[in-house]
């Protein structure tokens, strides 16, 4: 037995030989990851240089795609690698760093998607005080909670990994993850099962919560008031809605991957399902919201075609 401080690498056995077409899977994630990179940048470009979307709801959009990059840079990259790459092994410490940066994503993106909704119920609910309960100050503030909250807990869940004595390093995945990690060790698990759940609950569970709250709001408001009403709130939930339901789609299949055995699946199916939340949300999201926000899509259009 070894500590996993002094463990030098992890072999990920989730690759398998794919001949020639190794080739053809590099092109296709390196194109997605470019496709990925565009539409989150120009998106943020578009809001950060035009004042008239210098709105609390729009500096939302451009947190959740600045995290869009941030995530995506987190996997792709080493994805492009160990397509490449005859022996898939990874440091231990790229690894630890990598499991720091896909989990501060996923949580990042949830509480983020949380205050969206409670940004969407002031401005559907309270429409007339909208602009006093929420300043861009607030907005900032908020912000920068969604942010430092998920990095600090992160940081503590990354420690508790790192402590642990380890006995062995294989990890079944295409990428490295907390809980594959937790599985190798031989010493005392309680704690990080203990701060895993009280980790859940504040991350997921909590956000979850007020998100439902949130709509359940909207919606009374909705069902209650004019058909002008019921427009403004379809146009503006439905593309946070899609962002959240294929968010929490992807992460399901990822929670179930990790906490329960997944033999029986192909293997195939186990790598699409694993990567669906880190490669399907960070072209979806910037997609969705430039397609169905009129300001950004007016924009848009300015930009990349001189229309109006």
């Amino acid at each position: 037995m070894v500590n996993s401080t002094h463990v030098s690498y992890f072999i990920l056995t989730a690759y398998f030989d794919t001949g020639f077409f190794k080739y053809l899977y590099f092109l296709i994630i390196l194109a997605l990851y470019f496709c990925i990179l565009g539409t989150n940048v120009l998106l943020i470009v578009v809001i950060c240089v035009n004042r008239s979307l210098h709105e609390p709801m729009y500096l939302f959009l451009c947190s959740l795609f600045v995290n869009e990059l941030y995530g995506s840079t987190g996997l792709f990259p080493f994805l492009l690698v160990q397509v490449l790459s005859d022996i898939h092994t990874v440091s231990a410490r790229l690894c630890f760093l990598q499991v720091f940066c896909l989990f501060t994503y996923g949580s990042v993106e949830f509480t983020n998607l949380a205050v969206m909704s409670y940004d969407r119920y002031l401005a559907i609910c309270y429409p007339l005080q909208y602009n006093t309960y929420m300043t861009s100050n607030k907005a900032y503030v908020l912000i920068a909670v969604s942010w430092l909250f998920p990095f600090l807990a992160i940081v503590v869940l990354i420690s508790l990994s790192v402590s642990l004595t380890l006995c062995g390093n294989i990890i079944n995945k295409v990428y490295c993850g907390n809980y594959s990690i937790v599985k190798l060790a031989c010493s005392d698990t309680r704690v990080n099962n203990i701060y895993g759940l009280f980790y859940t609950v504040i991350s997921i569970i909590i956000p979850l919560l007020l998100i439902l709250y949130t709509y359940m709001r909207i919606f009374r408001v909705c069902f209650s008031g004019s058909k002008q009403t019921r427009q403004k709130a379809l146009s503006t939930c439905t593309p946070h809605l899609a962002s959240l339901l294929n968010f929490s789609f992807g992460g399901f299949f990822q929670i179930l991957q990790s906490r329960f055995d997944m033999s029986s699946v192909p293997n195939m199916l186990r790598i699409l399902l694993s990567l669906y939340f880190l490669t399907c949300q960070p072209l979806y999201t910037p997609v969705l919201y430039g397609l169905k926000m009129s300001k950004i899509r007016i924009i848009c259009k300015r930009l990349l075609y001189g229309e109006v």
